[in-house]
């Protein structure tokens, strides 16, 4: 039977911008004992890549616009913050009290585009993380220098934590997505009995963030990477902009 483990590698460090990801992914690999191997897949929480990439805003620099305003009135929360939420949005999807669900500039549908505080140090309250410029280019380059370090043909996944519609609680999925194919299409082939599949897609990269997900942890844990171990796949290599549905195919509106 085919398994597959996740395991957190502790003891990296707090993430400031300008780290070198890689050098501190590859001495925390070390450290645990692994050798990395074909087909793993080093899944990085977001927010370590956004620190390295000095995706950060100082909310004392932010000025509310009438916008800004108007929605925080709506929302209860920080005029600042609800400003730089909509700096990095596309459209605002629903503005109830506590919750600001928006289409991000790169096409998800999620809460406050992304914006949060949570582990940032406490000395930089006013600071809140923004996503990376790009998650799909951070993978890459994050899995070309992790590949050219240890000559082994790993992938990367950069994953954060979302909602779901109509369901409680957060999943991790994936953003950022390098060396491996981030949705399979499994329309044409047979089920059990025969029956040929019409609609199946599988999210391969959503299913890996949200296992590694189990032993990263979402709060005081520390350790913002897994290894995922025992996947194979044969399919062509799909970024995490692959997983976004077309806005013209929008099922909700």
């Amino acid at each position: 039977m085919k398994s597959v483990a996740f395991t957190a590698l502790p003891g990296l460090p707090e993430i400031a911008a300008g780290a070198d990801l890689p050098q501190l992914i590859a001495a925390a690999v070390e450290r645990a004992g692994l050798t990395p191997a074909p087909f793993d897949v080093v899944v990085v929480a977001q927010k370590i890549v956004s620190k390295a990439e000095g995706c950060v805003v100082d909310l004392r620099t932010v000025t509310p616009s009438p916008r800004g305003l108007e929605l925080a009135a709506t929302t209860r929360k920080d005029p600042r913050l609800v400003e730089v939420v909509l700096s990095e949005s596309q459209e605002v999807l629903r503005a109830v009290p506590n919750v600001l669900i928006v289409r991000h500039r790169l096409g998800y549908v999620m809460a406050n585009a992304g914006v949060d505080r949570s582990n940032v140090p406490a000395a930089d309250q006013d600071r809140v993380l923004l996503l990376p410029e790009d998650p799909d280019a951070s993978a890459a380059r994050l899995r070309h220098e992790l590949m050219t370090r240890w000559q082994v043909p790993v992938a990367v996944l950069i994953s954060d934590s979302f909602g779901r519609a109509w369901r409680h609680g957060v999943v991790n999925v994936a953003l950022g997505v390098a060396g491996l194919p981030s949705i399979l299409d499994r329309r044409g082939e047979y089920d059990r009995e025969g029956r040929a599949l019409e609609m199946t897609e599988v999210a391969l990269a959503d299913a890996i963030a949200a296992g590694a997900a189990l032993v990263m942890g979402e709060a005081n844990e520390g350790t913002p990477v897994v290894i995922a171990r025992g996947l194979e796949w044969t399919a062509s290599e799909r970024n995490g902009a692959a997983l976004l549905r077309p806005m013209e195919q929008d099922l909700f509106r």
